[in-house]
């Protein structure tokens, strides 16, 4: 029997797309061409994981944070596009509060023969296999669920855990000493600390003893530039593309990120990560994937799991009451090295713990 042509579809953002991975690996151990279809914030990052031969892109009216209108041509753009690849198989890729059917029901009118889906909602026609999420699963353990549903299992000795493609030499941009890196930034502004307190962080950090390098697109510049200040080496703007930023975070010690995609970036090139988790969405679901970890912030906070993108309470507390000492802590602990004078955080197992909250 001839392997499938098979379309992997995940409409959100980088930071989805990179935990699409081990899904996308289990699809292409057991098709003959695999294919992303990706908007456009997630494209980079289907270009740099594994199994992945080629990449479809739409802004989908129905998902991102500044959709566009609906548009007929780009609806057919998009058909016409699937039909070309005639694909015989095809995985929606959702979280747990979105839909699939109306990306099943433009593959659909696509001739794409079989569809899958985790789907709440009744799917008609549109789906061939209606798969249920189990409760508070990862994302990443979700796709992979839906990947072993729908009959594609991850090659012997791979892992499950997240890979990209190449993580080049960065030694030009950082430097050859041990640094940590600090990303303030985010694409939800809830998710990451303030300026001010990511500029403090920065130079309790350089207290510390650590050379801290800090990262950020080139919309970010200002950003980085404060925050590195003459505490830090700012590379705003000097990583274009997420290979570039990989090979940064690949030789960094450790990573101080918000729940963003250079997050679970870090955690595909196996770095540990201080995961500053604002709890707008649930920690369960979308912290950094099987690497050393911790958790900052207080998941119990006023903003719980409402989704917000931009923080309804003042001061944004639930990050930005983090303490120096809580960072500086973490760090040490993913170091493996006391911090002087503040109490020891050991991460419970190999896959991480939270500090500051009850997740």
């Amino acid at each position: 029997m001839t392997a499938p042509r098979t379309l992997v579809v995940r409409l959100d953002s980088a930071g989805d797309v990179l935990l699409a991975g081990p899904a996308v690996r289990a699809v292409a151990a057991g098709s003959s061409r695999t294919a992303m279809l990706c908007g456009p914030l997630g494209a980079p990052a289907a270009e740099v994981l594994p199994g992945v031969d080629d990449v479809l892109v739409h802004d989908a009216p129905w998902v991102g944070l500044e959709p566009p209108p609906v548009s007929r041509r780009d609806c057919a753009a998009l058909v016409d596009a699937v039909s070309a690849g005639r694909f015989d198989r095809a995985l929606i890729l959702v979280s747990y509060h979105q839909s699939p059917l109306p990306a099943a029901l433009l593959l659909r009118l696509a001739g794409v023969p079989w569809i899958a889906a985790d789907s709440e909602d009744y799917p008609g026609s549109l789906l061939d296999l209606r798969h249920r999420r189990l409760p508070g699963r990862h994302e990443a353990e979700a796709a992979l669920d839906l990947a072993h549903a729908s009959g594609f299992g991850l090659p012997p000795g791979d892992d499950g855990a997240l890979r990209v493609t190449e993580r080049p030499d960065t030694t030009h941009l950082t430097g050859p000493e041990p640094y940590v890196v600090l990303h303030p930034g985010a694409a939800v502004p809830a998710r990451a600390w303030s300026p001010a307190r990511a500029e403090r962080a920065a130079a309790a950090l350089h207290e510390a003893g650590h050379r801290v390098v800090v990262t950020g697109s080139r919309a970010e510049k200002a950003l980085t530039a404060r925050v590195a200040g003459r505490h830090g080496l700012d590379l705003g703007g000097a990583t274009p593309g997420l290979h570039t930023l990989a090979g940064v975070l690949g030789r960094a010690r450790c990573v101080v990120a918000g729940n963003s995609g250079p997050a679970h970036l870090a955690a595909a090139v196996g770095t540990p990560v201080v995961c500053l988790f604002a709890p707008v969405v649930p920690a369960e679901r979308w912290r950094p994937f099987r690497v050393p970890q911790v958790l900052l912030g207080d998941q119990n906070a006023p903003c719980a799991l409402s989704r917000a993108r931009t923080c309804p309470v003042e001061g944004h507390p639930c990050l930005d009451a983090v303490s120096d000492a809580e960072v500086i802590a973490a760090v040490a602990a993913l170091l493996g090295r006391p911090a002087p004078g503040a109490a020891p955080v050991r991460p419970e197992d190999a896959y991480g713990t939270e500090r500051g909250a009850t997740v």
